[in-house]
């Protein structure tokens, strides 16, 4: 496959990824204002269908990244795909440490004493809430990589050489982007 599905797919994935945590970041303010009862009701409806659509394009999104990486190994745009993807994944890693053991804790207590619940998320609400604000400012930055290094390789062109070559023909990548050639 294409140089160019590759940075499609992974920049869709990762644009639908990020809308989850933008949505809690731009929640945040209103629901730290929630009496117990009234947060416990949201999150444990609200939520349901980010777990199923989160998987699928947070999880797509890393690993077309990876696969972004490598076929741009030989480009200059390898080492912004590389920290943009390690971005992606640092954040969902975040995801795991911060927000999921939370998640497993509310839906135990779900299960087994319903009643807790609002207590529960009194006590474990900063860090579901700040967890989303970090996994969400780590995949952002990974997203703005990721748009930064497809820039950089429309400006050099899909068709062009790997970088090593490209610095071979100046005057051929100066016109692909639409610069003047150097005088001769």
């Amino acid at each position: 496959m294409s140089r160019r599905f590759w940075w499609f797919v992974t920049l869709v994935l990762s644009a639908l990824g990020m809308a989850m945590g933008a949505a809690h970041v731009l929640e945040l303010p209103q629901k730290l204002g929630y009496r117990p009862d009234l947060y416990a009701t949201v999150n444990t409806t609200l939520y349901r269908y980010f777990a199923v659509a989160g998987a699928v394009f947070m999880t797509g999104a890393m690993l077309s990244a990876g696969v972004l990486t490598y076929v741009t190994r030989s480009r200059s745009t390898f080492r912004g795909t590389l920290a943009a993807t390690l971005c992606l994944v640092l954040s969902f890693g975040l995801w795991l440490a911060l927000v999921s053991p939370v998640n497993a804790t509310v839906a135990q207590a779900l299960h087994s004493a319903p009643a807790s619940v609002p207590a529960l998320w009194r006590e474990l609400r900063d860090r579901w809430e700040y967890g989303h604000v970090a996994s969400f400012a780590a995949w952002l930055l990974g997203f703005v990589l990721l748009v930064n290094s497809a820039v950089r390789e429309m400006a050099v062109g899909p068709e062009a050489a790997p970088a090593a070559e490209a610095s071979r023909a100046p005057d051929e990548a100066r016109t692909r982007v639409g610069l003047p050639r150097s005088p001769a």
